[in-house]
């Protein structure tokens, strides 16, 4: 019996044939194959009026899982799959295959009826005999296992997943306590200092030098902040799944805003007694960038140049008109550095050194980095500083004028 449609092998509708040929055609959807798919069908109907057999034609994208189970590398493909051994002719040329082919599976299924009739007579006279069995119902049931055993390691793979990110969270929620604290103390001594030496009645502090009163006001300003960067480099990354970025580009001169975020951490390599250089030409156009992103990057970049640079160590900006399209700026430090194997690595969201382990981080910076950047159609890319330490760089498109 030739089968003229297309068929759904499943074990929910399981296919029991005693047809003693038994054959599998596999097609797919594209075009250029039809033509191929329909001269095989036509011999196979010729071939049906001289001899008996089973076809089930089978479409690989509707059934993947049967493609996998006969281990199938290109379509179309005919499988005879009874009586063993099971054997696939493929390639441009399977007439040409079937032709050789047919007579020798006419002389196999004469033999395995022959062999059936022998078991049949032993079976007779009490004898236990089985025939191995090969039917298009066992591959249904083949290719549900295949099926289930995918969806089995899938569902491994998603648990693995939550629990990691699980453990992430709690780890991040952890750290960020213990974080927050110092800019939290900070900002509220500089706040406490300014209110119990501000005279109401007077509108003036009265044992604070205006240019103390002006520091501590940048301090609580600076501290705020930085818990803000905080918290929300970790709800920027928290979406990090998301397909998009949202950005909000405009004119931005990228030595000016440089320069702010140094002074927003001055405090802080002042206090290990870094020196800054600067190496930005006057000249270096506007970029067209969002701006408190692109400030997200510098923060980020330059608060791990001075985390990671010993006391009195150098910290370095240049910036590099590379093309009319493009500017690049480049953040160094006299560092550890990153070590070669781990340059790519570096950017993947929680990734850490593992000499970076015992210090305060999350491992996100640096991909949140990467996320606004290339949401800016730039490149950020780190290589080694020649005088020790790491160079990160960025690319960001020139304003167009």
């Amino acid at each position: 019996m030739l089968k003229q449609d297309y068929m759904q092998v499943s074990q929910d509708q399981p296919i029991y044939s005693e047809a003693p040929l038994q054959l599998l055609l596999f097609v797919d959807g594209r075009p250029k194959s039809r033509q191929q798919v329909q001269r095989i069908r036509s011999y196979l109907r010729e071939l049906e009026t001289e001899y008996s057999f089973e076809l089930q034609i089978i479409d690989v994208g509707q059934q993947p899982y049967l493609a996998e189970h006969f281990k199938l590398v290109a379509t179309p493909a005919l499988i005879k799959i009874h009586p063993e051994p099971q054997q696939t002719l493929a390639g441009s040329n399977i007439i040409t295959q079937l032709k050789n082919w047919w007579p020798r599976w006419q002389v196999a299924v004469d033999a395995f009826l022959k062999l059936q009739e022998d078991l049949q007579e032993l079976k007779d006279e009490n004898v236990r005999a089985t025939l191995p069995t090969s039917t298009i119902h066992s591959v249904a049931v083949s290719a549900e296992l295949i099926k289930l055993s995918d969806e089995i390691f899938n569902l491994k793979q998603e648990k693995e997943k939550l629990q990691e990110q699980l453990q992430f969270k709690d780890r991040v929620m952890a750290m960020l306590a213990h974080d927050l604290r110092n800019p939290l103390t900070a900002a509220a001594i500089a706040i406490e200092t300014l209110q119990n030496n501000y005279n109401s009645e007077k509108g003036a502090f009265y044992r604070l030098k205006p240019a103390m009163a002006e520091h501590l006001l940048k301090q609580a300003r600076n501290q705020t902040r930085i818990i803000d960067r905080m918290i929300a480099d970790l709800l920027q990354v928290g979406r990090g799944n998301d397909k998009e970025f949202n950005i909000i580009p405009q004119k931005v001169e990228l030595g000016k805003l440089s320069y702010e975020v140094l002074e927003e951490l001055r405090d802080r390599y002042i206090s290990k007694a870094q020196k800054i250089e600067t190496d930005i030409p006057k000249d270096l156009p506007y970029v067209y960038a969002d701006p408190e992103r692109i400030r997200q990057v510098l923060v980020n970049l330059l608060d791990n140049a001075i985390k990671y640079t010993p006391e009195g160590g150098m910290i370095s900006l240049a910036g590099l008109h590379r093309t009319t399209q493009k500017v690049q700026f480049s953040i160094g430090d006299t560092g550890p550095g990153i070590p070669p194997e781990n340059r790519d690595r570096i950017f993947e969201n929680h990734f850490r050194l593992q000499r970076d382990e015992a210090t305060d981080g999350y491992g996100i910076g640096l991909a949140l980095c990467q996320r606004i950047i290339r949401a800016h159609y730039g490149q950020i890319w780190v290589d080694a500083n020649p005088h020790g330490g790491a160079w990160f760089h960025f690319t960001l498109p020139v304003y167009p004028s």
